[in-house]
């Protein structure tokens, strides 16, 4: 009997301010990226609608303006560790 595959909404969190790419593991994950704009995107899978309020609960009270929240696609559970390519990758470096 084959169970069912879980499926991880993926989102693109803006800020204000910037992260260092330490803070991931604290924010569920999500994969980290500064651009040079003075905002921070933060991107990836999450569990569920808790995990992404959990996620903006820490935002507020990391005082960092919320700029920007968008759901990209959903992802098999399986398919969650490999990197989310962002748009705005490009000014990270």
């Amino acid at each position: 009997m084959e169970s069912a595959q879980v499926r991880h909404e993926v989102y693109r969190i803006v800020v204000q301010g910037q992260l260092d790419r330490e803070w991931s593991e604290w924010l569920e994950g999500l994969t980290i990226t500064r651009v040079s704009s003075g905002e921070t995107i933060l991107s990836g899978p999450l569990a569920d609608q808790a995990a992404l309020h959990g996620v903006l609960i820490k935002i507020r009270d990391l005082g960092l303006p919320l700029l920007a929240l968008e759901r990209l696609a959903p992802v098999r559970a399986q398919e969650s560790n490999r990197d989310i390519p962002t748009e705005e990758e490009e000014g990270a470096g």
